[in-house]
């Protein structure tokens, strides 16, 4: 056990992670960093691992993973095998699921986490996703608004630089950019062919950040400049400790050695992504907290939701040729980025290239859980959580409504959907999918798709110690503490009521941030108070002599 008390334990370096650690550090505070797995740098991205042709489905790029370890890992919809040394081994950390609800848990454990694989798209949400008990009668209310998290957006945007454009959207606010985003010709005819045919339907570029060269987040670099971040790699949480309602520090875990030991601050904040930061809490039982640390209201790990996944691909007649986007500075090891998103609303002479990857709004179920599973450890001896996350009929009903309307704007915009999949099963048209790969790739993956396009394809996990107002149906208040020991706070998604239509990430980090000021605040205000308190009995003056 160390003897350093430090002014605040994080767990994780993802997106919340990395935002948690730069606004600390830069308000002042001493912060430990805890990261389950190894520090990455630019040798972790060589470009020449990166295959001269690259096969369309990665069909032996999965196999070769699956061989060695990651049989789940590489059921990820984009997953490259260059890519895999960013993705966990699964026989180290298993989960388990009921037999009739598979779940993909796709992650990361490394350095800055998934940030490392997410797709660099960040988008805002709106009062459709924190009101929406509000606005439409369904799912529920969030104790804080879009206007309360704008002025976060604004910042988070601002200090990451993301390529967009202003869009006028009302359902998917305009964010803060630093040069826009480009559209290809395809993408800017088939932009006009929606939106002259159906007005209130709008097509955008996408809004997102350019690669880390130094493969670093920009907050984690600036946290470590600091001189206040002491960074444990190879180190993960077995538990937090607590002495009544306070958090008194975390026990971990050597990955490595698998020694175990005990680090203590006066404040932890959880960012280990949904189901880890609810699997930590549960485990984080204990006399005071017999059901699991923040469960006295019985709500802890329900409402667990991810997005309602679909995959679509075809051909786009009305131009031909193929055209890259080149809004962002090239990177040697990742593809280009680029592409074009459609908000909710109620180089050959071939026609250019379809594919789309959509989210519908998952609704919030209290059954759709993680509990721990009493039978089955991972590699070091820690209990693994147990995924429970259905569709229910009203998912069922809009995943229905969510391919119709791709199949309605795609084809009636002058495209041609070939392929269209999801958790309902596959439907293909005119050529089908991928037309350009050999059979055996092309039956392969017709046979195994109904195990990849499953709950978690979408990677946006939420919930699971969502926020509220009323401490006998939340985890969290709406800053992000726990109820039952407000010293702990967890900011990353597992914090969210709903699931959103759009990717998650954005929405992390401008809560992390909100969170993180008004954790600093309270420490202000507490050291004032004890200041005044010092000075009122005289221990004021006789520490100033």
């Amino acid at each position: 056990m160390t003897g350093i008390v430090h002014d605040a334990v994080i767990v994780g370096s993802g997106a919340a992670g990395s935002f948690a650690a730069e606004d600390l550090t830069d308000q002042g505070l001493s912060v430990l960093l805890l990261e389950a797995g190894p520090e990455i740098g630019p040798q972790h991205f060589d470009p020449s691992r990166k295959p001269k042709k690259p096969r369309p489905i990665h069909i032996a790029e999965r196999a070769a993973a699956t061989l060695g370890g990651q049989p789940v890992q590489s059921r990820a919809a984009f997953f490259r095998g260059v890519l895999s040394h960013l993705y966990v081994n699964d026989r180290d950390n298993p989960y388990t699921t009921p037999r009739d609800a598979p779940f993909v848990w796709i992650r990361g454990r490394q350095a800055g986490g998934r940030t490392h694989t997410f797709g660099r798209v960040l988008l805002r949400w709106t009062d459709d996703n924190f009101k929406s008990k509000t606005r439409t009668g369904r799912g529920v209310d969030w104790p804080i608004s879009y206007e309360e998290l704008a002025p976060f957006y604004d910042e988070v945007e601002s200090y990451l630089g993301l390529y967009g454009n202003a869009d006028g959207v009302e359902s998917l606010p305009d964010g803060v950019t630093k040069a826009p985003a480009k559209l290809t010709p395809a993408e800017r005819h088939f932009k006009a062919s929606v939106e002259d045919r159906w007005p209130e339907r709008h097509v955008i570029a996408w809004r997102s950040v350019a690669p880390e060269p130094s493969r670093v987040m920009r907050p984690l670099r600036a946290a470590k400049e600091s001189g206040r971040l002491t960074i444990r790699y190879d180190t993960f949480a077995r538990r937090v400790l607590t002495e009544g309602r306070r958090a008194t520090g975390v026990e971990v875990v050597d990955r490595i050695s698998g020694a175990t030991s005990v680090v203590r601050a006066d404040r932890v904040i959880l960012c280990a992504s949904p189901i880890e930061s609810v699997r930590l809490l549960l485990n984080s039982a204990s006399a005071d907290h017999p059901g699991g640390l923040g469960n006295s209201s019985g709500q802890l790990g329900r409402y667990f939701m991810d997005q309602l996944p679909m995959l679509a691909m075809g051909i786009y007649p009305p131009v031909t040729g193929h055209a890259g986007d080149h809004s962002q500075p090239p990177d040697p090891f990742y593809d280009a980025q680029g592409g074009i998103f459609v908000p909710r609303f109620d180089a050959q002479d071939d026609p250019s290239q379809l594919l789309f990857f959509g989210f519908g709004q998952m609704q919030p179920h209290a059954e759709n859980r993680i509990t721990l599973d009493p039978r089955k450890t991972d590699r070091w001896g820690i209990p693994v959580p147990h995924i429970a996350c259905r569709m229910r009929p009203e998912d069922e009903a809009l995943l229905v409504r969510q391919e119709e309307a791709f199949l309605d704007t795609v084809n009636g915009a002058g495209g041609k959907v070939e392929f269209l999949g999801s958790p309902r099963g596959i439907r293909e048209w005119g050529r089908g999918a991928y037309p350009e790969a050999d059979p055996l790739s092309r039956f392969l993956f017709r046979r195994f798709f109904g195990r990849v396009m499953v709950m978690g394809a979408a990677i946006h996990e939420t919930g699971g110690a969502r926020m509220g107002d009323d401490p006998a149906a939340s985890v969290l208040n709406r800053w992000g503490q726990c109820w039952n020991a407000p010293n702990l706070y967890v900011t990353d998604a597992s914090a969210f009521a709903g699931s959103g239509v759009s990717g998650t990430t954005l929405s992390v980090m401008a809560q992390t941030v909100r969170a993180c000021r008004h954790l600093a605040l309270r420490r202000t205000q507490a050291g004032a108070g004890e200041a005044l308190v010092a000075a009122m009995t005289g221990r004021a003056g006789s520490q100033g002599g």
